[in-house]
């Protein structure tokens, strides 16, 4: 990072983090999703809102995605409305929006902000607007040769996203839920972006420079297969929680092995994990359904209401039940 660059988002902040989202006509509905559902996730999970997010485009009308699916905005896209991070997210139709005045308006709405990119075809016009200049990109594997030739300063690469000072790129969909992640791993930690994950049922995501016409399954194993095998018996063991003994022999390693790959991979004890994951599902439970409080504990491996909610109430701030009323 030169001086003249911000401070990454990219790196462990409990603050809130404001984050818009400008949104045009031709974008893929998947895109779109996958930039600002799991933003809306980590703050379900954390309990608090840390990535302010909101959606806007350039006219304030809901941009129609390629699919035929309008998305509600907010409001107009305003270069001089203070935010973090400015995500472009865009498709079929860019050069018919790269107006001498939404390019004039990213280059004001960069200055200001921590970060800015491009999603898929956003890309496009975060290069219009000047700002790759000298900084390495990916656009979607079909525009890579159209890219490099329109954009001879930019180091077009086939990663599935990039990341470049405050400026970052992704190829699709799918690579921007990996970016997402990875925001959401750096800023609060492995444990929150494994749960993110879990949410969408998606293992955890494969390296920024993955090429992107492989295949990508995003497999959680790529960290170390012993965490996963690890992790998924205590998701299928929450309601009768296993020894952290057990889930160790199960996965062929010592538990104090165990305690060491989950440290390193994800900063937290496998104790604390585990506990930490029934108390997700405790939580959605109570937030989400009408299960009385005694059956909660039993399905998240509570011996009684009673240290369910002791339990729940370190956790989260409040009891369960005024969680609910709330």
């Amino acid at each position: 990072m030169t001086k003249s660059e911000k401070s990454t988002i990219f790196r462990a902040e409990h603050s809130p983090l404001k984050v818009t989202l400008l949104v045009f006509s031709g974008a893929s509905i998947m895109c779109v999703a996958c930039a600002v559902d799991p933003l809306r996730a980590a703050n379900r999970i954390a309990g608090e809102t840390l990535f302010d997010f909101k959606l806007v485009s350039v006219t304030g009308e809901a941009p129609v995605t390629t699919c035929g699916l309008p998305v509600a905005v907010s409001g107009r896209f305003d270069a001089a409305e203070p935010t973090d991070v400015l995500v472009v997210v865009a498709g079929f139709g860019t050069q018919n929006y790269a107006t001498s005045a939404l390019l004039s308006g990213l280059r004001r709405a960069a200055r200001t902000a921590r970060a800015c990119g491009g999603v898929e075809a956003g890309t496009w016009l975060v290069a219009r607007a000047g700002l790759l200049e000298g900084r390495s990109a990916t656009t979607h594997w079909e525009d890579m040769e159209d890219f490099s030739s329109a954009f001879p300063g930019v180091d077009v690469r086939p990663d599935r996203y990039i990341i470049d000072g405050p400026v970052f790129t992704t190829g699709g969909a799918s690579p921007t839920l990996d970016l997402m992640l990875h925001l959401i791993r750096t800023r609060l930690g492995m444990a929150v972006a494994l749960d993110v994950a879990s949410s969408f049922i998606y293992d955890q995501a494969r390296a920024a420079t993955d090429a992107q016409p492989l295949v990508s399954l995003g497999r959680l194993d790529g960290y170390d297969p012993r965490l996963a095998q690890a992790i998924r018996l205590m998701e299928s063991h929450v309601d009768q929680p296993l020894t952290i003994e057990a889930v160790a022999k199960r996965a062929g390693v010592t538990a104090r092995t165990l305690e060491s790959i989950f440290r390193k991979s994800i900063g937290e004890t496998p104790g604390a994990y585990y506990l930490r994951l029934r108390l997700g599902a405790a939580r959605r439970l109570v937030v989400d359904t009408r299960v009385a409080m005694a059956d909660i504990a039993g399905r998240t491996g509570f011996s009684s209401a009673a240290a369910f909610s002791r339990a729940f109430s370190r956790a989260f701030g409040e009891a369960p039940v005024r969680l609910r009323r709330g």
